[in-house]
C-alpha cells in the first residue's frame, strides 16, 4: 500500500521511530493504543447521536462501534499477556491539534462533513502508522497484529470518506479534504517522537 496514492498523506513517518521509540515502550505503546480504539468507539457513537436521522450513517457506526470495541479488548488481551496493566487515558495532542480545524458554527451538515473528514484523517494515519510498526517491530506476533489493523483502519478511513462524499451535498469535499491533509501535514512535523500511536 502506498500512503501518497490511497490515504495522500504528506508526510510518511520515520520508521526509526519503531525502533528509538515502540521497542522500548511498548508498555505505553499498547496503552496509548487501547485508549485510542477507545476514543474512536466514543467518536462513532457521538455520530449516532448527532444523526440519528441518517439511517445508513447510524448503521455503520454501529457496526463501527462493535469493531473500535473489539480492537480494544484485544490490545488490552495483549497488554494482561505481557503482564502489563493497563494504564491511564493519556491525551492525544495531535488528535486535539486535529480538531481545533474543524469548522465551528455553520450548518450541521458543515459540521457533520467536517467530522467524517476529521475521522477520516485520524484513520488515515493510524493505518499509516500500524503499517510503520507491522514492518518494522521486531515482535512477530506484534507485527502481525498491527498488519491486520492496518487493512482494518484503511477499511474505516475509506468508509468515512464514503459517508463524506454520500451526505456532502453542495459541500466541495475533495476540496476540504485536501486541506485537512494541508493541515495534518504541518500537524505532523511536530510528532513521532513519544511513546504514543500518534505521538
Amino acid at each position: 500500500m502506498s500512503e501518497k496514492t490511497i490515504l495522500k498523506l504528506q508526510l510518511p513517518t520515520d520508521p526509526k521511530w519503531v525502533k528509538n521509540v515502540v521497542e522500548s515502550n511498548i508498555e505505553e505503546i499498547l496503552t496509548d493504543h487501547a485508549f485510542c480504539e477507545q476514543k474512536a468507539a466514543s467518536n462513532a457513537i457521538t455520530l449516532i447521536v448527532q444523526n440519528p436521522n441518517l439511517s445508513d450513517l447510524v448503521q455503520e457506526m454501529a457496526m463501527l462501534v462493535q469493531e473500535e470495541m473489539d480492537h480494544f479488548k484485544r490490545v488490552h488481551d495483549l497488554i494482561i499477556a505481557r503482564g502489563f496493566v493497563l494504564g491511564r487515558e493519556r491525551k492525544d495532542n495531535y488528535v486535539n491539534e486535529l480538531m481545533q480545524f474543524m469548522v465551528k458554527g455553520g450548518s450541521r451538515q458543515d459540521q457533520l462533513i467536517d467530522r467524517l473528514l476529521f475521522s477520516a484523517m485520524i484513520e488515515a494515519r493510524s493505518c499509516e502508522r500500524f503499517k510503520v510498526m507491522s514492518e518494522h517491530i521486531n515482535d512477530e506476533k506484534l507485527s502481525r497484529f498491527y498488519y491486520e489493523l492496518m487493512v482494518s483502519e484503511a477499511g474505516h478511513y475509506t468508509m468515512f470518506i464514503g459517508l463524506a462524499r454520500k451526505y456532502a451535498g453542495n459541500i466541495d469535499v475533495e476540496k476540504r479534504w485536501k486541506e485537512f491533509l494541508d493541515y495534518e501535514a504541518k500537524v505532523i512535523q511536530n510528532y513521532g517522537k513519544a511513546e504514543s500511536i500518534h505521538g
